[in-house]
């Protein structure tokens, strides 16, 4: 049966398994309604929208008022 020689130290046990848990970059898609960015399957936070229903109630800001 095959034995180690050695005891493998911690930290060349880390750097081995260190490339298993790298975070990825998030999906981003923009909303069909308003055009914001938005993580996938969330209500948008810029109009309050998730699968072409309202869900949120979101707060006109002052800019969008006086238009």
């Amino acid at each position: 049966m095959a034995v180690p020689k050695r005891k493998t130290s911690k930290t060349r046990r880390d750097k081995r398994r260190s490339s298993h848990w790298k975070l990825e970059t998030p999906g981003v898609v923009t909303c069909p309604k308003c055009g914001a960015y938005r993580m996938p399957h969330r209500a948008c936070k810029a109009c309050g929208t998730y699968n072409g229903r309202e869900i949120l109630v979101v707060a006109e800001s002052k800019a969008n008022s006086a238009k």
